[in-house]
């Protein structure tokens, strides 16, 4: 028949294929013109409503993109741009998706806080259902289960790591820090400069490891370390503004964002697949009553809120409703370890690049160290309130990158008014942290980085001040491991500062970059590592 038509094989693919693909995209481009005209006519670029409230305010939105090339590579500076135009509450459009952005600490307290259960859900956008086998809490939406699956959450962490677990939290990092010490020195002998991204990664996924499954992966583990490396495309993925699921139309065609699904759907997998090998281990050797790590005690959180016989009888009543199956003990690891791996090495990565940015500053540090905790142990959280330069210069890294720029996105979960504008259900809410952190309102001299904004004249650290940054969320989407990530983080900063000298490569220019996702980091950057005491040696964990 191709012969007959005067085409080969190739020739078919030459000439006929891109004419299909050339008029599917001419009838997608008339769809969506037309689609957006009605929008136009009914409400505008704000929107607005028939019962006669406010339009929101934003920029025009073209046909089929929407505002979507207006973001660039960081959202939330465009975002911050805007707000000085429209106000810290106005509305864009991605693609045909209508989202509300907010900005400013005023308006995010008003709806996240004030309004925390019209703001808790999430988008129905299709990577969200891909994260932790569907039962995520941080990706999953807003009902009486994700409640149930919070509290449950919630109450492991408290047992596992408050209070009296407060030392298991301590222990694991006091050891993966000295070990990440003898990877820095192994990596970079003699001072001679390396990259520090892949051993944060590492360090920060293994205390997690370690208090979810009672051990750590060994350096060699081949996946572990792949699918570390990974975790960026992740982000990129489910971060706001993803092109991948505003514009679902993207993975027809051959493309960079349906390349990027596919990633995705694969990393996805291969994570959960791992999580769920180690649960497996431990659900082999598990005994009730008794708890050896946090995978232990979420089996038996879970076991009493299973539906049917041994659950608790609100479960029993409605399983539909209340009932957790074992499934949820995988998701919720796969939750907890995806994301404190990925916020703490974010972190540690600033809290290193600022320090050989530094060197007089990390000097005082270590001075301060030294003189509270002295050269015969490890600094220990208990410390902290002793350290108040040091806990002054976390917060200003916080503050400064501001590294989750922008929360996972928010849903109305019902009709909402907000500043005099009304929302329905199931619109979609960008949250500008950025904007928190960096607003001339609070902070003089934002993009200054001046940890002294956080003491007091005593020299005492300013804890009113520290609580207002901005970093994980508010309201009923909080990030449940807020303070794990903050204790895990003040361990790790001053036994590095306490053992360890870093200082910047000098034939490399540091960058005042960052690669943007879920989370910021700096640019790949180099640094050379020595021993504060090199007669000592690495002080051991008491």
């Amino acid at each position: 028949m191709d012969v007959a038509l005067g085409l080969s094989e190739g020739g078919w693919r030459l000439q006929v294929q891109p004419a299909l693909w050339l008029s599917l995209l001419l009838l997608l481009l008339c769809l969506e013109a037309c689609g957006w005209l009605r929008d136009w006519r009914r409400g505008g670029a704000g929107g607005g409503s028939a019962s006669g409230s406010r339009r929101l305010p934003g920029p025009f939105p073209w046909p089929l993109v929407g505002n979507a090339l207006q973001l660039g590579d960081s959202p939330h500076l465009t975002f911050a741009r805007m707000a000085r135009r429209y106000g810290d509450l106005f509305q864009i459009r991605l693609g045909r998706r209508r989202v509300v952005v907010l900005n400013g600490e005023a308006t995010i307290r008003r709806a996240l806080v004030q309004r925390g259960a019209q703001f808790a859900g999430r988008p129905d956008f299709a990577s969200f259902r891909l994260v932790s086998g569907g039962r995520s809490l941080a990706f999953g939406r807003y009902s009486e289960r994700w409640r149930l699956h919070r509290r449950l959450a919630q109450s492991t962490l408290r047992a596992v790591c408050g209070g009296g677990g407060e030392g298991l939290l301590e222990q694991c990092v006091s050891s993966e820090a000295c070990r990440l010490i003898e990877a820095f020195l192994r990596l970079g002998p003699a001072g001679r400069p390396f990259e520090p991204a892949a051993e944060l990664a590492a360090a920060a996924a293994n205390v997690m490891c370690s208090l979810c499954f009672g051990r750590r992966c060994a350096d060699d583990d081949g996946e572990f370390r792949r699918l570390l490396g990974l975790s960026e495309r992740f982000g990129r993925a489910v971060g706001a503004g993803s092109l991948l699921d505003v514009m679902p139309w993207l993975r027809a065609f051959p493309n960079p964002v349906r390349a990027l699904s596919r990633d995705f759907e694969r990393l996805n997998r291969d994570f959960y697949r791992f999580v769920g090998r180690q649960v497996a281990r431990g659900r082999a050797t598990y005994r009730p009553g008794v708890r050896r790590h946090m995978s232990d005690a979420l089996m038996a959180a879970v076991g009493r809120c299973m539906p049917g016989e041994g659950g608790n009888a609100e479960a029993r009543e409605a399983p539909e409703r209340l009932g957790l199956e074992p499934e949820y003990v995988e998701s919720s690891v796969n939750d907890l370890l995806g994301a404190a791996q990925d916020t703490t090495s974010a972190a540690l990565s600033w809290i290193l690049f600022h320090l050989v940015r530094l060197p007089g500053l990390q000097s005082r540090l270590g001075q301060e160290l030294d003189r509270v905790v002295g050269r015969e142990r490890l600094p220990r959280a208990d410390d902290r309130s002793r350290l108040p330069s040091l806990e002054a210069f976390i917060y200003e890294t916080l503050r400064y990158s501001s590294f989750v720029p922008l929360t996972i996105p928010h849903a109305t979960t019902a009709p909402v008014e907000l500043d005099g504008y009304r929302l329905p259900a199931d619109t979609v809410v960008f949250v500008n942290q950025w904007s928190v952190n960096h607003d001339r309102r609070k902070w003089a001299e934002p993009g200054a980085f001046q940890p002294s904004r956080f003491l007091r004249r005593d020299g005492s650290l300013d804890r009113e001040l520290a609580a207002s940054v901005m970093l994980f969320s508010a309201g009923k989407r909080r990030c449940l491991g807020e303070q794990l990530s903050k204790t895990q983080l003040f361990l790790f900063t001053a036994i590095l500062l306490h053992q360890c000298a870093f200082r910047a490569n000098p034939a490399e220019p540091l960058s005042a970059g960052c690669t943007s996702g879920l989370t910021i980091r700096p640019r790949a950057f180099t640094l050379s590592v020595t021993l504060r005491d090199k007669r000592r040696g690495i002080v051991s964990p008491a």
